[in-house]
């Protein structure tokens, strides 16, 4: 009960920002006594830390708390179709460092690199390694709970990522899907903040989403729920990367964007061939555009009809250009395709994080558990050896 309480009152705190002992009782319900008890524990610790001062009503100034910035460190990264970023932040999420890497999609490779990026953000910012709570690592596919990756796309095949890293480091290991932390970023600092009932969309190369349901993210029966990329919007239709026909992916990554606006135009099939179309779009290049907008459109309408969320944001690198241009024709085309009840119940946003959002969202993975936990977890007590019970032998009597 002791621990429960601490979490209530840290998560209510981190979430919350500045507050005094008299709002986290009221916001928390725990009684002003639990609250002072809790909190003295938790200034002792160093987790928590008075942050200045508040007039009341009539009484003595009330002091302010918060979740000390400096009490630990995490560190996030994202591993990008080509790259890897790692970023380190500590407690009220302020980056102190950044580092980066180009790889080549071989797992080993990748691995060393997390494991050099976390060697360098934490000497940038001339961080004790022993003093990072954790370290979250957002990747593409499909992740279980032992950080084992499996990802058709990228050629992964049950990657023991996990094991790899902690091979290589005592500081705690944390492996989701890219999609999952960016949308765990949107829900705590972005444009879900807020819905218990959301959406998060990633387009970028690959095609992922979030889906949180009261206000905790929905992961399925193995942690592979998300992969909304993956499901078939033209049946028989183009060749995704996946291996399958006619999936999402396959029509609004910017891969295919790029694949249809390379044909349409006669322009050689370029990574940058997305964003120049978009500024000067020719008459062939805005059909193809347009055709997008709607192919996104019932996509989202899918997840509108199958999940009711109060909210849908829209990210990623890709999904954020195509947003900014044609959010309009995209709430279109998802309002002709979604049940008309479902959508007027339903705000499709843009993302308002920028391309670091799954090295962020990656980082507060071990926050998460911190939270959770109500603090650090507690050293565990030595085990007393205990004298061997005397037996009587057999037979004998008092």
């Amino acid at each position: 009960m002791r621990r429960a309480n601490r979490s209530s009152l840290l998560t209510d705190l981190f979430h919350g920002g500045l507050q005094s002992r008299q709002q986290l009782a009221g916001t928390t319900a725990l009684s002003q006594a639990s609250v002072s008890n809790l909190i003295g524990e938790m200034l002792e610790e160093g987790l928590v830390e008075e942050a200045g001062l508040v007039g009341s009503d009539g009484g003595r100034p009330r002091v302010l708390l918060q979740v000390r910035p400096g009490f630990r460190y995490v560190v996030g990264a994202d591993v990008a179709e080509t790259r890897v970023l790692i970023e380190l932040y500590d407690l009220s999420m302020a980056r102190l460092a950044q580092a980066e890497f180009e790889h080549d999609d071989d797992p080993s490779q990748v691995a060393e690199q997390l494991l050099a990026g976390l060697a360098a953000v934490t000497a940038d910012a001339g961080v004790d390694p022993a003093q990072v709570l954790g370290y979250g690592v957002g990747v593409p596919g499909v992740v279980d709970r032992d950080g084992v990756v499996d990802s058709q796309s990228t050629g992964w095949d049950e990657v023991p990522l996990g094991t790899m890293l902690r091979a290589g480091t005592e500081v705690p290991i944390f492996v989701d899907n890219g999609a999952k932390t960016f949308g765990q970023a949107e829900m705590w600092f972005g444009s879900a903040r807020g819905a218990r009932h959301a959406v998060i969309i990633m387009i970028g190369t690959g095609v992922g989403a979030a889906v949180v349901m009261d206000g905790r993210s929905y992961r399925g029966a193995n942690s592979n729920a998300g992969e909304w990329g993956h499901t078939t919007l033209v049946y028989d239709g183009e060749v995704c990367r996946c291996g399958a026909r006619g999936c999402l992916e396959a029509y609004v990554g910017a891969g295919g964007i790029g694949r249809r606006l390379a044909a349409a135009t006669g322009r050689p099939h370029t990574p940058s061939l997305l964003a120049e179309l978009l500024a000067d779009p020719p008459p062939a290049a805005r059909e193809v555009f347009a055709e997008t907008a709607g192919y996104l459109g019932a996509g989202i309408a899918d997840l509108i009809n199958l999940f009711s969320p109060e909210r849908i944001v829209l990210g990623g690198i890709a999904g954020s250009v195509l947003g900014e241009r044609f959010l309009p024709e995209i709430r279109e085309a998802a309002a002709r395709h979604a049940l008309r009840r479902p959508y007027s119940q339903t705000r499709i946003d843009l993302c308002t994080l920028g391309p670091d959002a799954v090295a962020m969202g990656a980082a507060t993975l071990p926050i998460a558990q911190l939270l959770a936990d109500g603090g650090l977890p507690e050293p565990e007590e030595p085990m007393i050896a205990l004298p061997p019970r005397s037996r009587r032998p057999q037979g004998s009597r008092r």
